[in-house]
């Protein structure tokens, strides 16, 4: 015959009935420690339309019910000097588990040095891992108007950085739109209201498959 010891398994019952509430909290606590740092120019600054109409405000309104939060620390005219200046406030001020760094295209249009701009962004990178953050770096592209060696020396920085520091390296989310002049505005630079939700979409399907949400 089978004795069941009923206070023993009303004991168990109840210690479970508290646990698993506290193991479900921790879950979602850390789940909302998911936070993306966008380090970044005018491409990710909203330039020339309301913040809202930017498609990282875009991005964080389709992950509204996501565990990641978006911080938006893009600057118009931003260069990676400035960029890495700013860095280490941002690393601790925000704390993010990953970082989006977008620049370089600033760099390029002012005709800085290529060699300089790849020292930055090396360095950009290696100083975010040493906090522990995972990068995702994008490519950048510049008019073709600077000459082929300095176009071509300037667009390999990325392909070489990604694989020297082994980071992710993502297209530039604007080798198609920036073809489209509907898509533009006047500036033939940045993209216009209409491209933002096309860049948005672009920017979820990839970045949700590196973050893994």
């Amino acid at each position: 015959m089978l004795f069941i010891n009923t206070q023993s398994l009303l004991n168990k019952v109840k210690l479970l009935v508290f646990v698993i509430p506290l193991l479900l909290i921790s879950d979602h606590l850390q789940a909302k420690q998911t936070k993306l740092l966008i380090l970044g120019d005018s491409l990710s600054a909203a330039y020339g339309l309301k913040q809202e109409q930017g498609w990282v405000s875009l991005l964080q309104d389709a992950w509204k019910d996501k565990p990641i939060t978006l911080i938006n620390a893009a600057i118009s005219g931003e260069t990676t000097d400035g960029a890495l200046a700013r860095l280490p406030r941002l690393l601790k001020q925000h704390q993010p588990t990953h970082i989006f760094v977008e620049l370089g295209g600033n760099d390029g249009l002012q005709g800085h040095p290529v060699n300089k701009m790849a020292d930055n962004l090396k360095s950009i990178v290696l100083l975010s891992k040493k906090s522990g953050v995972e990068v995702i770096l994008q490519e950048m592209q510049i008019p073709t108007n600077y000459g082929k060696r300095y176009t071509r020396m300037f667009t390999d920085t990325y392909t070489s950085l990604a694989t020297e520091l082994n980071v992710t390296l993502i297209p530039f989310f604007l080798q198609n739109i920036a073809l489209d002049d509907n898509l533009m505005q006047n500036d033939g630079i940045h993209p216009n209201a209409l491209a933002q939700p096309i860049i948005a979409n672009d920017m979820q399907t990839r970045l949700e498959a590196i973050i893994s949400l």
